[in-house]
């Protein structure tokens, strides 16, 4: 398969590595240095395009590679609030699009914990839930993709709780997620219900960009030759 690389940063260079290792060819990666790159002439040839972009530019960059015809794979958070503005567009031009705040598959199996958890919850008025979340200092957007999509989770299941907020909060309507960002943590994310009497809590822990990589790469090998919007449910059989 080959793969264009939009963005090519750390996360970038990880997928770089296990694509190839996986036999698959790098044929144009796309930085700040060659952006004027990023054209359709380019691309041509590419089976899949991967985008690990800013908040700022993933849609732009996601609005070019569906008007190209050439499928997508997207995990750039702090931009979901457009999100359905690239899935219509996927529809409308017969597209093809993966989009996920966390490919990691240990991250994604820990969505299934935690809306199963959240159901079980939900008529426990006595546990006041919390998330925190914690990644490397040159995170740009907080909180992580992943924070809000556990606290959406969670907010489907406890319908008590109205908004999510990132910051600690008087009022019971808000889903409250803590951001810390420290030098070189890849990424953890606790959920934690707590009452007068225990806690109840999950956690994940990446060690490494491995993880995310390697489900880049496995939702970039689903997508080929495929139509329309998916996520990593689809991709993991979930």
């Amino acid at each position: 398969m080959n793969i264009a690389l939009i963005g090519y940063g750390k996360m970038g260079k990880a997928i770089e590595e296990i694509a190839v290792k996986k036999g698959h060819q790098i044929i144009l990666t796309i930085g700040t240095q060659n952006a004027d790159s990023f054209t359709k002439e380019k691309l041509a040839g590419v089976d899949v395009a991967i985008e690990f972009t800013t908040p700022h530019s993933a849609l732009e960059n996601i609005t070019k590679l569906i008007g190209w015809n050439i499928p997508v794979v997207s995990g750039s958070t702090g931009w979901t609030e457009k999100l359905e503005t690239a899935k219509e567009l996927c529809n409308v031009k017969n597209g093809a699009f993966v989009y996920s705040s966390n490919f990691s598959v240990g991250v994604n199996i820990f969505f299934e914990v935690n809306k199963k958890l959240a159901d079980l919850m939900a008529q426990r008025k006595e546990y006041e839930v919390i998330l925190e979340e914690v990644h490397h200092t040159q995170k740009k957007d907080a909180p992580s993709g992943t924070a809000i999509t556990l606290a959406e989770q969670i907010m489907e299941h406890i319908p008590h709780k109205k908004q999510w907020v990132n910051d600690l909060s008087d009022n019971p309507e808000d889903l409250e997620i803590i951001s810390q960002r420290v030098d070189t943590t890849p990424g953890t994310h606790h959920v934690k219900y707590s009452s007068a009497i225990d806690n109840i809590e999950i956690i994940h822990t990446a060690h490494n960009r491995k993880g995310f990589a390697a489900g880049a790469v496995l939702a970039a090998e689903f997508i080929q030759n495929k139509k329309g919007f998916y996520t990593m449910k689809e991709v993991l059989g979930l």
